[in-house]
């Protein structure tokens, strides 16, 4: 619960980091070892969050930056960023929402499609900041975090 404590005390941003998740071969075994470290405490810490009321004003997010082949390679997948999957929960979003679908084979996503930028532009929004505002100087060009393309806050999933 060093979450829930440094949260309490002022801390802004909270990682909790489990690195057994890019599993390019014995992909079975490997998700489960690495689901059954983090189900419990995850959900433990949701409901700590809740039961305090501290998940109104915390924002929950459980992902990585890519998704996985929907096609086996050998015992397992390779990197994948046409179709990826994140939970969040708390701190504006709308809970109980499902957004975005792939096509029968889970390849592409196809409805509701959500980049990584726009994933980034929707954090940068919960933060209160505007993502077009935020750039950065690098080698003469100022280059923003959610890119030059098209890029939105989704915000059908917002509370």
């Amino acid at each position: 619960m060093l979450a829930r404590r440094l949260l309490e005390r002022g801390v802004r941003f909270v990682q909790l980091y489990h690195r057994g998740w890019d599993h390019h071969s014995n992909l079975i075994p490997n998700f489960t070892t690495s689901a059954k470290a983090t189900d419990r405490p995850t959900a433990a810490l949701l409901a700590d969050l809740k039961t305090s009321g501290m998940l109104d004003d915390t924002l929950v997010l459980w992902g990585g930056e890519f998704g996985r082949t929907p096609m086996a390679q050998g015992s397992g997948r390779d990197h994948h960023i046409n179709a990826f999957s994140v939970w969040m929960a708390g701190g504006g979003i709308k809970g109980g929402t499902t957004y975005g679908a792939t096509d029968e084979l889970g390849y592409n996503s196809v409805e509701n499609v959500v980049t990584v930028h726009d994933l980034h532009a929707t954090l940068l929004h919960l933060f209160g900041v505007d993502h077009e505002r935020l750039s950065a100087r690098f080698q003469g060009l100022d280059l923003r975090l959610t890119g030059v393309e098209p890029t939105r806050v989704v915000r059908d999933i917002l509370a």
